[in-house]
C-alpha cells in the first residue's frame, strides 16, 4: 500500500522590519482594525492615550473587511504616506 503525505516543509522567509522610532513625540499613527467586535474601540483608546502622553496624531483608521483578510496594497501605500508607524489590533 502506498500512502500519500500531503504535508510540505515550511518555507522560511526573512522579514526586514522597519527600525523603531527613537521616541514617539509628535509622530503620526495609522490604525488597522480587523472588524472584530470592539477592535476599533480598543485601537481608538490606545490612540487617545498615545496622544495624551506623546502628542501623537491619529491620521488613518483602516478597517479590514474581515479578520482573515490581508491589508490591501492601496491601504499599505496610504499608511506609508500618512503615518510614521502603524498599530494593528484585534477584538473579541
Amino acid at each position: 500500500m502506498e500512502i500519500f503525505d500531503p504535508t510540505v516543509a515550511p518555507v522560511k522567509e526573512k522579514i526586514l522590519y522597519t527600525p523603531r522610532p527613537q521616541n514617539l513625540n509628535g509622530l503620526r499613527v495609522g490604525l488597522i482594525e480587523n472588524s472584530k467586535h470592539n477592535s476599533d474601540v480598543l485601537l481608538l483608546k490606545i490612540a487617545d492615550r498615545l496622544k495624551a502622553k506623546y502628542g501623537i496624531e491619529m491620521v488613518l483608521l483602516h478597517r479590514k473587511e474581515s479578520a482573515s483578510d490581508y491589508v490591501t496594497d492601496e491601504a499599505i501605500d496610504e499608511l506609508k504616506q500618512k503615518a510614521d508607524f502603524v498599530i494593528a489590533g484585534i477584538g473579541d
